[in-house]
C-alpha cells in the first residue's frame, strides 16, 4: 500500500475513535467562556466551554457538546486537547494555523501532530467548515468574554 493510503487509513481511524469516543465532551467547571456554532451546510452545531487559570491568560480546560459528522466531532475533539494549558495568545495563533492547514499550505510541528491527521480533509473542499467549525467557534470565544451571556450563534458559513 502506497504512503498516501496509509495516511488515508490513519486519517480515517483517528477521525472515527474521537468520533465514537470523544475524551473532551462536556461542560467546563466552572465556565470561563462559552460560544456556540453552528455551520449551515451540513447542520453541525457545537457548544465550547472553556476554563481559565486564575490570571485568565492561559486555557486551563476546553469541553464541548454539540451535534454533527464525524469530521466535525473530531476536531472538536483534538482542538480541545491541543488548548490544554495554552496561552490565549497561542491558542489564536493555533487557530490561524489550522486554518492554513485546511488550505493545504502547512502543517504542525511534531508536538502537535496528531492535529496533522486532519490534514486529509483539505482534500475535500466540501467538508473544510466541518473541521473548523470549532476552531473559530473557539476563536470567538477567546477573542469576545461577553459573548458568554449571549445566544448568539457564530457560523463559519462566511469563511473558508
Amino acid at each position: 500500500m502506497s504512503s498516501l493510503g496509509n495516511l488515508r487509513d490513519l486519517y480515517q481511524q483517528v477521525i472515527l475513535e474521537r468520533y465514537k469516543k470523544p475524551r473532551h465532551r462536556g461542560t467546563t467547571e466552572p465556565v470561563d467562556r462559552r460560544q456556540r456554532g453552528h455551520n449551515p451546510s451540513c447542520g453541525d452545531t457545537i457548544e465550547l466551554t472553556v476554563q481559565l487559570d486564575a490570571t485568565g491568560d492561559r486555557i486551563e480546560t476546553v469541553k464541548f457538546e454539540g451535534e454533527g459528522c464525524a469530521i466535525a466531532m473530531a476536531s472538536a475533539d483534538l482542538m480541545a486537547e491541543a488548548m490544554q494549558g495554552r496561552t490565549l495568545e497561542e491558542a489564536l495563533a493555533m487557530v490561524q494555523h489550522f486554518h492554513t492547514m485546511m488550505q493545504g499550505k502547512d502543517e504542525f510541528p511534531t508536538e502537535f501532530r496528531k492535529l496533522n491527521v486532519m490534514q486529509g480533509v483539505s482534500q475535500f473542499p466540501v467538508r473544510i467548515k466541518c473541521a473548523t467549525l470549532t476552531w473559530q467557534t473557539l476563536k470567538a470565544a477567546l477573542e469576545n468574554p461577553q459573548a458568554s451571556q449571549s445566544d448568539g450563534f457564530v457560523s463559519n458559513e462566511e469563511t473558508a
